[in-house]
């Protein structure tokens, strides 16, 4: 075996980037949270009875794909969390009430709710 078979040219390495991207070598792998999300209203929503965090962090995701904070919030995409229009509904009243969205519920339609900004306790 002779090692020199394997001896890299006199050119510097430069890897390939795509036209436009600055990051070399990323590639994205799957579906993820945009953030930054604030920890005080993670844990606000995990203290709520319920589905409330299963729903936030959906709110959340959707929210970064939309790059909204108000967002319309159909039944398909909770369903993969396990979350029925049922659990839905009292998850969006119990957070509404602990002032972490507002919403706007219309007949027949998916609610249109805003995510708030909260801030800690003193």
């Amino acid at each position: 075996m002779d090692p020199s078979r394997f001896k890299l040219g006199q050119q510097p390495f430069i890897p390939k980037t795509s036209k436009g991207s600055k990051r070399t070598g990323y590639k994205s792998r799957g579906k993820f949270v945009k953030g930054p999300i604030s920890l005080d209203w993670l844990a606000q929503a995990g203290s709520l009875p319920g589905k409330a965090l299963h729903v936030g962090i959906v709110l959340w995701f959707q929210a970064g794909l939309r790059r909204s904070t108000t967002l319309p919030l159909s039944n398909g995409v909770l369903r993969l969390f396990g979350v029925d229009r049922h659990a839905k509904s009292r998850a969006l009243d119990v957070m509404e009430q602990a002032k972490l969205i507002t919403c706007e519920r219309r007949s027949g339609c998916s609610p249109i709710v805003t995510l708030l900004d909260v801030t800690a306790a003193p």
